[in-house]
């Protein structure tokens, strides 16, 4: 018996079969899609932009969780019972967004395999990712962190691109993900600059060039 052979998944195919249950969303940089402690109701997905995920403790201490990119679902704990957001989702470019009803999101990983395929997929990609955002925090200099969150930004493995413009994003914002000071990301972005491995001249270019930071010990 020759297997089904299952459908790529494909976006706008996808919110047509989610039919009713969605809305899209444009978003400005700086608007927040979700709070800490809103009802988690709803699965985001970004067609376009990039989104930044963030907690704030009791002392108004914030720590940003991860950034995301065009393909990139967030929100997804509601599926498996959260009822309350643990975390704040923050536009940090200009976005295009898809709001999927938590019922409508269930309909559809059960109702379409291919995009049930593409979501426990992107699921395992988050866990991998988390747990090398551990490995670096715990056993990487500061340089190499910013260098690794510089590629993480620009897509880098991701799209066959030599270089890639990272959306504005301030040193600040880049010294929370880091894990150090404003100070020191700037020393560090100017060496990068004065080695070739970013351009800042146009944007925020960053060069493939820039991986040397992170392999040489």
């Amino acid at each position: 018996m020759v297997a089904k052979r299952t459908t790529p998944f494909n976006s706008k195919t996808f919110l047509k079969k989610v039919g009713g249950g969605k809305t899209i969303l444009r978003s400005q940089k700086k608007h927040v899609i979700f709070s800490q402690g809103d009802a988690a109701d709803a699965v985001f997905y970004i067609q376009e932009g990039k989104i930044k995920l963030s907690v704030v403790s009791q002392k108004g201490k914030e720590a940003i969780v991860a950034i995301l990119g065009r393909g990139d679902f967030f929100g997804e704990a509601c599926l498996s019972g959260q009822l309350m957001r643990l975390q704040t989702a923050t536009s940090i470019a200009e976005s295009r967004i898809v709001r999927i009803e938590k019922n409508s999101m269930i309909r559809v990983l059960h109702d379409e395999p291919s995009f049930s395929e593409l979501f426990i997929s992107h699921l395992l990609s988050r866990n991998i990712r988390i747990e090398a955002d551990l490995v670096d925090q715990l056993f990487n200099s500061s340089e190499k962190r910013l260098a690794r969150i510089l590629l993480l930004l620009a897509h880098f493995g991701k799209e066959s691109k030599i270089e890639a413009i990272v959306p504005k994003i301030s040193q600040e914002t880049l010294a929370e993900m880091v894990g150090t000071t404003r100070s020191r990301v700037s020393v560090f972005m100017n060496k990068f600059e004065k080695l070739g491995f970013i351009d800042k001249n146009d944007g925020l270019r960053v060069h493939s060039s820039l991986l040397n930071i992170i392999l040489h010990d």
